[in-house]
């Protein structure tokens, strides 16, 4: 149960009776109503800024609207104070029975607390990593990796229909790059020696020597010293479809499993690129034309002629975008085009994207492209993800022999682990660079995020494995709560019922982060209760003179290990329910 969603709905239905009663206009948007929750406790459970924003549109004062706001308010159950604070703000106060009451939902719940039908299960496509398949995936592609997932299980809670899809991309000249390393490679297994020197602008890194040695075993010593118009295709082929299964096991080790694996060059080959082109020229979306030589980082992308043209600026883009080179052949950004258009045919209209810190210059042009070839009437949300910087005891770490040039995913999550790196990587907003220290992350202290929210998860295991030791299975339904009435105890409550309108807002504006930090301030209120407990013995979570009492304040312990679990379980991290 979302109480936020449902005191909403009872404050609209207020507002709603003041425009039946002449007090409001009668087309007065309601939209920017919202109710939260006070950053300070002393000014109330929670607060509504409608008297704020609907006093203008009104013309009315705002204290004015607020104090016909709070004569209806305390008619609804369990608000048992309201004040109108500073300019207008309501804060009002809900009785202990109310909180008390929450505890069921989220038991009953169980790992569902959180879930909603906010997306009314519509499809939506997730596309992420998307790593150039010319080598292992190094520590920018973790981030990326790890915020997708998340953004793709916070959808899928509040009710899309979520596809989670790699785009590889196969058909540029990067491709024919990676086949030469992986000749001279090939050539080494076939037993020659190879000059250093000839890797000078190739893929150097040893991760390819294993793949010579495929290759040798597929086609013995067949190509050497053949000229490369023999072995160019199927040495890409081949080197392509082995880094794709090591990207593939590279995912999996960090729980990421997608669903869709969409190649480009097949996408090219199959005409996709045409088929789009060809829809957008019905639309009236393409012409040909001049571009005024552009400023920056587009102008090796200029040339001064007629060309092709997409009317990116129509769609909000700076500047209309090329499709075709000179030579004919189509863009990176025409294949782009072609593969939302592809998205759009498969049946997504609404899509998000995760480029790297590198494709920020992409948004608009990518935005543009999704409108049109949607008919504007789909979207695509793209995110960018900053830089990891990885440090042991606050020194950088040096590169991975095996990747030769890179940290790659693989060594950070072999070092710490998969939860681990979920938790860190989500722990800071995608547009910020996150530092992570090796030593740091695995301290058992409070500076350290993921043990902290683990060790609350833990320590409530702990007291419910006392607790049926005692008096075996335990079940709490039907548990008289009305023992809950310390500040501490109603303060957990609180907190605990904020995560459904957590998972919502995280998924909406697509901020994974949100979560790490609920799942923090979860933690330390727990904490903060256990501790408290030490003192007051009477707040004791078990106390065998007062089976009452214990009953109820294990039902709160189950409840806040429902919520953390199911909170990391939503970033991808398993709960933990011993701490080694």
């Amino acid at each position: 149960m979302n109480i936020f969603n449902k005191l909403h709905q009872d404050l609209i239905s207020i507002l709603n009776s003041l425009k039946t009663e002449a007090i409001l206009p009668s087309d007065l948007d309601l939209s920017r109503v919202v109710i939260e929750t006070p950053k300070d406790p002393s000014h109330g459970d929670l607060a509504t800024n409608a008297a704020m924003v609907l006093a203008k549109a009104a013309g009315m004062n705002p204290r004015a609207l607020a104090e016909h706001i709070c004569a209806r308010l305390t008619a609804i159950d369990h608000v048992i104070k309201v004040d109108v604070a500073g300019p207008g703000f309501i804060n009002f106060f809900m009785s202990d029975e109310f909180w008390q009451s929450q505890l069921a939902f989220i038991l009953n719940a169980q790992n569902c607390y959180g879930s909603s039908d906010f997306g009314q299960g519509e499809s939506l496509n997730a596309e992420f990593v998307s790593a150039n398949p010319t080598g292992p995936l190094h520590t920018g592609h973790s981030r990326g990796a790890v915020f997708g997932d998340a953004i793709a299980s916070l959808l899928a809670k509040v009710g899309y229909r979520v596809t989670r899809e790699y785009y590889i991309n196969d058909a540029g000249g990067q491709t024919d790059i990676l086949a030469r390393s992986a000749y001279l490679r090939y050539v080494q297994a076939c037993g020659q020696t190879v000059d250093e020197a000839r890797f000078e602008g190739l893929y150097p890194g040893d991760y390819l020597v294993e793949v010579g040695q495929d290759l040798y075993a597929q086609y013995q010593d067949k190509f050497v010293d053949q000229p490369e118009s023999d072995w160019l295709d199927p040495f890409k082929r081949f080197t392509i479809a082995k880094m794709m299964d090591n990207i593939k096991d590279d995912l999996l080790a960090v729980g990421v499993k997608m669903d869709v694996f969409t190649s480009e060059r097949e996408l090219v080959e199959a005409g996709g690129v045409q088929r789009a082109v060809e829809f957008l020229t019905e639309q009236g979306d393409i012409y040909t034309g001049i571009l005024e030589k552009p400023k920056g980082h587009d102008v090796d992308e200029w040339e001064p002629r007629p060309q092709l043209l997409f009317k990116a600026t129509a769609y909000g883009d700076d500047v209309d975008r090329p499709l075709q080179k000179s030579d004919g052949s189509w863009t990176y950004f025409a294949g782009d085009i072609a593969y939302h258009y592809d998205k759009c045919r498969r049946g997504f209209n609404r899509m998000v994207d995760i480029f790297g810190a590198d494709h920020a210059g992409y948004v608009k042009r990518i935005k543009a492209a999704a409108a049109a070839v949607t008919g504007g009437k789909g979207q695509v949300d793209v995110k960018t993800t900053q830089l990891v910087n990885f440090m042991d005891q606050g020194q950088p770490v040096k590169m991975s022999k095996r990747a030769g040039t890179f940290i790659t995913m693989r060594d950070v999550i072999d070092r710490v682990g998969s939860d681990v790196t979920r938790f860190i990587m989500l722990t800071r907003h995608q547009d910020m660079t996150i530092d992570f220290d090796f030593t740091k992350v695995v301290e058992q202290s409070k500076d350290n995020p993921v043990f902290y929210v683990q060790y609350a998860h833990a320590r409530c295991h702990s007291v419910l494995r006392h607790a049926q030791e005692l008096w075996g299975d335990l079940t709490f339904i039907n548990t008289d709560m009305s023992p809950l009435t310390d500040d501490a105890e109603l303060a957990m409550i609180k907190i605990l019922t904020q995560l459904p309108k957590q998972i919502e807002v995280a998924a909406l504006v697509r901020e994974p982060h949100r979560i790490a930090t609920y799942l923090y301030d979860v933690a330390a209120t727990f904490h903060a209760l256990w501790n408290k407990g030490k003192d007051h013995v009477e707040l004791r979570f078990i106390d065998p003179e007062n089976k009452q009492g214990t009953m109820a304040r294990l039902a709160l312990v189950q409840s806040v290990a429902n919520v953390i679990a199911e909170g990391l379980i939503v970033l991808g991290v398993t709960p933990v329910e011993e701490m080694r």
